[in-house]
């Protein structure tokens, strides 16, 4: 049996961020997002070599709705921006193209990270940490991070939708974020019985954990958002840089 991409709830959420993309960028926008979904799904079949680096992560299996939107929302809004303030079209386009170009860091560099990176350390203080939960970074993780921003700030500037400049900038400055969230602020817990860190409660095994660090409840959807509304953020920067400094 195939493993389905989405729960109902999350096909539901994915068709009004198609919905969105359609009414705000038309086609050129749903090229856009599937350069961001397409290769994520894929990358998420991958075989994992490293399936012990996972089974401490927060939500495994199908994507629901509040990581659809996690990862989609911040783009849908723009789209829907474009669409109801059509004098506001550049502006959106660049959040739009910077909120799906860091959703797509992001997910390239987890997918890739924890199947093949190694010797995973916090961003923060460098130090080794568990492969596999937010905020550890790897070689090998971050380069993937830097090709899933490419793809989707390509993809747009192939399609005149935003400067290149401007997705892959969007795309980098949103995993950056991610991974500096997910290594300060987002919940970190443990299982005594494992002696095991983990982002969940319970743990696999069934244990109840306690939480070690970051705020009671900011999880991995919190994460992603606000990754993708600091690449949209950036993105909007930067194109505004442009108009006020290049010809």
């Amino acid at each position: 049996m195939k493993r389905r991409a989405l729960t109902r709830d999350g096909t539901i959420a994915a068709a009004f961020i198609g919905a969105a993309t359609l009414l705000g960028f038309h086609l050129v926008g749903a090229l856009v997002l599937f350069a961001f979904f397409i290769p994520s799904i894929a990358l998420s079949r991958l075989p994992h070599r490293h399936a012990e680096r996972i089974r401490d992560v927060d939500k495994q299996g199908p994507r629901d709705a509040r990581q659809v939107l996690a990862n989609g929302g911040i783009a849908a809004a723009a789209a829907l921006l474009a669409f109801f303030l059509p004098q506001a079209h550049f502006i959106a386009a660049a959040a739009f193209v910077g909120a799906f170009a860091a959703a797509s860091a992001d997910t390239w560099g987890t997918e890739i990270g924890t199947r093949y990176g190694k010797n995973a350390r916090s961003i923060l203080s460098l130090r080794a940490d568990a492969a596999g939960l937010s905020g550890g970074v790897t070689t090998l993780g971050t380069l993937a991070e830097i090709a899933g921003a490419f793809v989707v700030a390509t993809t747009a500037t192939l399609l005149a939708l935003a400067p290149l400049a401007v997705g892959a900038i969007g795309g980098i400055v949103g995993a950056f974020a991610d991974s500096y969230l997910g290594a300060s602020v987002q919940e970190r817990r443990t299982c005594d019985r494992c002696a095991r860190d983990c982002e969940t409660d319970p743990h696999l095994c069934g244990t109840p954990t306690r939480r070690i660090r970051g705020l009671p409840g900011f999880r991995n959807d919190a994460v992603n958002f606000s990754a993708t509304l600091a690449g949209a953020v950036a993105s909007v920067i930067v194109v505004a840089l442009r108009a006020r400094y290049l010809p």
